[in-house]
């Protein structure tokens, strides 16, 4: 049997041990949510919600689709120094990609409420836990993602056979292009004339990567001349009090919602569509370029339709 010193001493190892648990579960990974909204003409938008002062012409249009990938996703503390964050894995998140949805989740057309949500605008996971100041992520379906400690290819894979989010059919390409990073839909009041004079309802914008080579279905790589992923740093940002605000008015800020000039309706990333150098502008993309720069960010981890806003409390209010 211990003695009075012997009990005391191991009552001590006990507590010194039962210490050095709390001390592990407080270092315990730090859970991190981040929250996005959609915002046009200075209004929270999404779901179904009108939108105003619209493109050059300042219109009211009506949301048709607005939905992106991120990945890559980075905490950034007092010296700079960017950690990932590893995304909780569900049917929004796969790897370190997720895909945003702004769009009603019931598929109606009332704007969003805290009873009417978008279908996603959290990306969460977890971090190790330490202060930290600002955050980082990428736009995009990245060329690949580590699984289990392998890598898993991503924007080049088969849509039909990819877990989720990278099987949605509305934002992929053909196979060889990948995926559709970014879509952005409209419906002006009036119809889009077109070049030849015919009419049409949507202007979209679609980025993605273009000019790919390789085929993917029979295991070559695939390359792409124009990337189209970019970044975006918030040197100051508090997930608990801000979140990333998307600005659609920024968006179409230089471009006329009436009419096309040629290529596809609105922008889907064409080098030649004369409605491309103006969205590409707004995304912080060089559309083409010397150099290499075409498909290249045009000032690192700036995109001007981004930016950080202060988070919605509950009842809506800021």
């Amino acid at each position: 049997m211990l003695g009075s010193i012997g009990r005391t001493a191991f009552w001590l190892l006990l507590t010194l041990a039962a210490l050095g648990g709390v001390g592990e579960a407080a270092a315990k990974d730090l859970p991190v949510a981040i929250n996005f909204g959609l915002m046009a003409d200075g209004k929270d938008v999404g779901c179904g919600a009108p939108l105003a002062n619209l493109g050059v012409a300042h219109l009211q249009a009506k949301l048709h689709e607005a939905r992106f990938y991120i990945y890559g996703v980075k905490l950034i503390d007092a010296k700079g120094i960017r950690t990932p964050v590893a995304l909780t894995q569900n049917e929004w998140q796969y790897g370190d990609v997720a895909l945003v949805d702004f769009k009603d989740a019931r598929g109606g057309n009332a704007p969003c409420t805290e009873s009417n949500p978008a279908k996603n605008a959290r990306v969460s996971g977890t971090a190790p836990r330490r202060a930290y100041v600002g955050l980082e992520f990428s736009v995009g379906a990245p060329v690949e993602t580590i699984i289990d400690g392998k890598p898993v290819s991503i924007n080049h894979s088969n849509v039909e056979t990819a877990p989720p989010p990278l099987d949605v059919a509305g934002m992929a390409w053909n196979w060889q292009a990948g995926r559709r990073f970014l879509v952005f839909e409209v419906d002006p009041p009036s119809p889009i004339v077109k070049a030849d004079g015919s009419k049409t309802k949507t202007w979209t914008v679609h980025l993605g990567s273009t000019g790919c080579k390789g085929n993917p279905a029979t295991g070559e790589i695939v390359s792409c001349a124009h990337e189209n992923r970019f970044t975006v740093t918030f040197d100051r940002f508090d997930p608990k009090t801000q979140r990333v605000e998307f600005d659609l008015t920024r968006l179409f800020e230089n471009s006329d919602l009436l009419v096309d000039k040629g290529g596809a309706v609105g922008c889907m990333s064409g080098l030649d569509d004369p409605e491309c150098p103006a969205i590409f502008a707004a995304l912080g993309l060089n559309l083409t370029g010397a150099d290499g720069t075409a498909g290249k960010q045009t000032k690192p981890g700036a995109s001007p339709v981004f930016k950080a806003g202060l988070a919605k409390l509950a009842g809506g209010k800021q």
